[in-house]
């Protein structure tokens, strides 16, 4: 990972965007609480830098589905840095999705879509199942029920990019049986560290096949209950 290379982009060639990115992002803080990071450098490194790291990991001109946006992590990073990327951001709640439009608006994010919306129940729709190319969530679950609310919305041949922090071992060995169920296979594991030596992993899934139509199970057991955790 050539972290260096992605400090130079976010901190020196789209400083100004990210400049006002930051100070709108820490102004609505006061109003919402989006992130529990408050100093202005450790949001580009926790927040933006962190979110620019897993570019090369999405498709070019990929359409992708964002679930948990909360304040728009990795989404708004990455489309400030690639255009080409369509986004539908995914965030239950109201305030944060309020939050995330005036975001679009303010800085004529074209190609992202707000929707305030239950994963589980939307991954049910099939104006959305199966039709993304790439899927992302950050900071949002442990990674058998990220699996189990992200892979259900991609394409047979589609990629789910997973931002943890930390070494994540463990999670990555209790949701084999997930990403077997549902319908995809473990790609690749990057592990890395921010310029501040916190850990950080990113996980690449790829759907093989098309995931049974019983997930996600919906009214929370994807969290009470995880795949792989004594469900069979």
């Amino acid at each position: 990972m050539d972290v260096m290379k992605y400090k130079n982009l976010v901190y020196v060639q789209k400083r100004e965007k990210f400049d006002k990115l930051c100070d709108y992002l820490l102004e609505y803080n006061n109003r919402v609480n989006l992130t529990a990071i408050r100093q202005k450098e450790d949001v580009f490194e926790k927040h933006f830098l962190d979110s620019a790291l897993g570019e090369g990991l999405f498709f070019e001109g990929a359409n992708v589905i964002e679930i948990g946006s909360g304040g728009g992590f990795p989404s708004l990073p990455l489309k400030f840095i690639r255009d080409d990327l369509k986004f539908d951001l995914v965030e239950s709640t109201g305030k944060k999705c309020v939050y995330l439009q005036s975001c679009v608006d303010n800085f004529a994010l074209g190609g992202v879509k707000v929707i305030n919306a239950r994963a589980e129940e939307l991954g049910k729709d099939p104006l959305y199942r199966e039709k993304y190319d790439c899927a992302t969530a950050r900071a949002v679950a442990r990674l058998n029920t990220l699996c189990e609310y992200c892979i259900p919305f991609l394409k047979t041949g589609g990629r789910f990019v997973a931002y943890k922090s930390g070494e994540c071992d463990e999670e990555i060995e209790e949701a084999a049986y997930a990403i077997k169920i549902l319908g995809a296979k473990l790609e690749s594991v990057e592990k890395y560290a921010l310029p501040s030596g916190d850990a950080r992993t990113l996980i690449c899934i790829k759907k093989v096949s098309s995931t049974p139509l019983r997930f996600p199970r919906g009214l929370g057991r994807e969290r009470s209950n995880p795949l792989g955790n004594g469900f069979r």
